[in-house]
């Protein structure tokens, strides 16, 4: 807990077996109430690893895709009556230590969305980040600032922290169940209104962490392009797009 505010860390896991408990010993337990993990039918020992730990943990019986996991997870993390919640991927690229910076900014007031960003401090490809993706990462970041309005360093990191009230507002169940749904979220919370803060994250690129491959990332480039069109069009009032407008309840 800080300041009065309940903190859920979730963690998004598929395979993840190898690297889970490095990054569990690293999150600051001293703010942190719960942590959750959800498994995406995970073909090694993942589950069995973040049961060892007493983790509290939630398993697909068939793999959903990324996306879909991360909408396990924040229902879950709701469920828990969390305040702020942080989603920090399981295979130790993200530092866990910088869970109680970004939950001090959320729970600041000042902000809504806190995004963990890996081209803050100018040491992505230091710390491993492959070329071409570096190269993806800037052109559509740039794209999508342009589009959107916004001024953000990136849009793609997996280290963030929100608040409840985003997660309650923006209607992330109509996203996708792949690894454009991170991307999607952002923009809603643009879109919103909601304010956006930063802090600089060093990253470790290693066999064991995760990482999608060269023609999934161009999938995801294309649904990112996708995404920053859509927003555009919304707020011309040429579209009425299902990423933008909650349901009813």
């Amino acid at each position: 807990m800080l300041d009065g505010k309940k903190i859920t860390v979730i963690m998004p896991a598929y395979n993840a077996a190898a690297t889970l408990e490095r990054t569990w010993r690293e999150i600051p337990r001293s703010v942190v109430d719960h942590v959750i993990v959800t498994d995406d039918a995970s073909q090694d020992d993942t589950v069995a690893v973040a049961k060892s730990l007493g983790i509290d943990t939630i398993v697909h019986t068939k793999n959903r895709g990324y996306g879909a996991n991360q909408k396990t997870c924040y229902k879950a993390a709701l469920a828990t009556g969390a305040d702020i919640i942080i989603m920090l991927h399981p295979d130790y690229q993200y530092s866990p230590r910088l869970v109680t910076p970004m939950a001090g900014m959320i729970a600041s007031g000042h902000y809504d969305l806190v995004l963990g960003s890996r081209i803050l401090g100018g040491k992505a490809r230091q710390g491993g980040m492959p070329f071409y993706k570096y190269v993806a990462n800037r052109f559509l970041t740039l794209f999508e600032n342009l589009l959107c309005g916004a001024k953000l360093s990136e849009y793609h990191t997996g280290f963030r922290a929100y608040t409840r009230r985003l997660l309650e507002t923006v209607p992330f169940e109509s996203n996708s169940d792949d690894f454009v749904f991170d991307n999607e979220l952002v923009v809603q919370a643009i879109f919103h209104d909601f304010a956006v803060g930063e802090i600089s994250c060093p990253t470790r690129y290693f066999e064991e962490a995760s990482s999608i491959n060269f023609w999934r990332s161009v999938r995801y480039g294309l649904g990112v392009l996708r995404c920053a069109l859509i927003f555009r069009l919304q707020k011309m009032g040429l579209v009425r797009s299902a990423l933008f407008i909650r349901p009813p309840d």
